[in-house]
C-alpha cells in the first residue's frame, strides 16, 4: 500500500481532516483500532474505519499527543 493509495488508513484521514470533516477514535480490538468519521459539525457519523495497518496505529499516536 503507498501513500498515495486510496485505502491508505493515514491518506483517508489526512484526507478527512483537509476538507474539514471530524474524526475520532472509536476503540482498539487487538491490534485493530475503529475510527468514526463524522459530519464538519462533529454530529453525524457518516462511516468507519477499522485497520490494523501500523502506520494508521503510529499516526493515532502522534495526533493523541
Amino acid at each position: 500500500m503507498s501513500a498515495t493509495d486510496p485505502d491508505d488508513p493515514v491518506e483517508v484521514l489526512r484526507r478527512w481532516e483537509a476538507a474539514g470533516a471530524v474524526w475520532r477514535v472509536l476503540g482498539h480490538h487487538g491490534d485493530v483500532v475503529t475510527v468514526g468519521l463524522f459530519t464538519c459539525d462533529g454530529g453525524e457519523e457518516v462511516g468507519r474505519l477499522s485497520s490494523g495497518d501500523p502506520a494508521l496505529v503510529r499516526f493515532l499516536a502522534e495526533h493523541e499527543a
